[in-house]
C-alpha cells in the first residue's frame, strides 16, 4: 500500500465509477482496476461493491477512504509547510508547451531573482494533456496549454470540469523555422508547395481532449514524405541548424534565439490555422508574487516577439 493507491481509492469513492475516476486521474481504466485489486489483496478486504450502476464503498471501504483522505491531507500539509513555510525556500513551478518565447520569459524571470533568495524552480515542457495533469496532480502551480482554435470548445469544457481557471495569453499562427542559408530563407512568404522534398521536424505528441489520438494526429501531423519527430526543443535546434533542408512549424521565436542558432522564421501564405496559448491554474490557488512576476515577464516577451513577426 502506498499514497498513490490511497489517492486512487479516494477518487473512485468520489466518482462512484472506475471509468470516471480513471479519466480524472489520467490513467487507463484497466490499470486503475488492477491497482485497486492489488490494494484489496494486500489489505485482505473488499473495498468496493461493483455493480452495473458503478462502484460503492463497502463498510470496510468507507473506513479506508476516510483514513486515506486524512492521511493525504496531512501529507499535503507537510509538503506545503516545507515548500512554502519554515524552509524559507521560494518554490515556483510551471508546465508549458515547447515554445521559445515562453522559455525566454522564464529565463528572464529566473535571472531577475535576487541572488540572496533561496529558490527551487521547476520548468516542464510537455503537451497540453500532461500540463493539465501536472497542475491537477503534481503540484505545478501554473500551466500553459496550447491548442488549435477549432478545439476551443473541448478545452473550455475540460478546464471547467476540472475546476481550473484559464486566461488567454495570445493567439497566433505558426511560422516556419529554418536555417538562415536554407533554400527557402530568401523568400519572405512560403507556400505549402515550397515544402515538398524537405524534411519536417515535429513534436510527436499532440493532444486534444475527448478526441481519438489518431484523429488529432492526422490533423496536427498530416502526412509528410520526410519527418523527424522530437520531444524537446534542444534537439530541434540541433537538427535545424545542421541541415538547411529541414524546417519546423513553431510559435514565433525571440530574435536572440534565432541569432544564437543561425535560424530565421518565415510566414506561410497557405497556413491560416489559428492557435491559442492559455494560462491555467487551480481555482484554489492564489497567485503568488512570484507567479505575478513571471506572468509580467511573459507578457513583456510576448509583446516584443509577436510585434517583430507582425512587422
Amino acid at each position: 500500500m502506498n499514497l498513490l493507491s490511497m489517492k486512487y481509492a479516494v477518487e473512485i469513492a468520489a466518482e462512484g465509477s472506475l471509468n470516471k475516476a480513471a479519466k480524472k486521474l489520467y490513467i487507463d481504466q484497466p490499470n486503475l482496476s488492477r491497482s485497486l485489486k492489488e490494494l484489496e489483496s494486500s489489505l485482505g478486504v473488499t473495498l468496493f461493491e461493483r455493480s452495473a450502476k458503478g462502484m460503492k464503498p463497502t463498510p470496510d471501504g468507507e473506513k479506508f477512504v476516510e483514513y486515506a483522505r486524512t492521511i493525504l491531507s496531512q501529507v499535503d500539509a507537510v509538503e506545503n509547510m516545507f515548500r512554502h513555510g519554515t524552509s524559507g525556500k521560494m518554490r515556483f513551478s510551471l508546465s508549458v508547451p515547447r515554445a521559445s518565447y515562453i522559455s525566454e520569459a522564464f529565463a528572464a524571470f529566473a535571472a531577475g531573482i535576487d541572488e540572496k533568495e533561496q529558490m527551487e524552480l521547476f520548468y516542464k515542457e510537455t503537451n497540453s494533456m500532461r500540463t493539465i495533469r501536472n497542475v491537477l496532480q503534481d503540484d505545478y502551480k501554473l500551466g500553459i496549454v496550447r491548442y488549435a482554435e477549432n478545439y476551443d470548445k473541448y478545452y473550455k469544457e475540460l478546464l471547467k470540469e476540472k475546476g481550473l481557471e484559464s486566461e488567454l495569453i495570445t493567439e497566433f499562427r505558426y511560422v516556419l523555422l529554418m536555417r538562415a542559408d536554407a533554400p527557402l530563407a530568401a523568400k519572405e512568404e512560403v507556400t505549402f508547395a515550397d515544402l515538398e522534398g524537405l524534411t519536417e521536424i515535429a513534436h510527436a505528441d499532440p493532444y486534444v481532449p475527448s478526441l481519438p489520438f489518431a484523429e488529432v494526429k492526422k490533423e496536427e501531423l498530416p502526412d509528410a514524405r520526410r519527418r523527424i519527430c522530437v520531444f524537446e526543443r534542444g534537439s530541434q535546434f540541433d537538427l535545424l541548424s545542421t541541415d538547411p533542408h529541414t524546417y519546423m512549424w513553431v510559435s514565433p521565436v525571440p530574435r536572440r534565439q534565432l541569432e544564437c542558432h543561425g535560424l530565421v522564421q518565415r510566414a506561410c501564405a497557405d497556413d491560416r490555422k489559428l492557435y491559442k496559448d492559455v494560462m491555467i491554474y487551480r481555482k484554489d490557488h492564489k497567485l503568488s508574487e512570484w507567479d505575478k512576476r513571471f506572468i509580467s515577464e511573459l507578457c513583456k516577451v510576448k509583446r516584443e516577439v509577436f510585434r517583430e513577426v507582425a512587422q
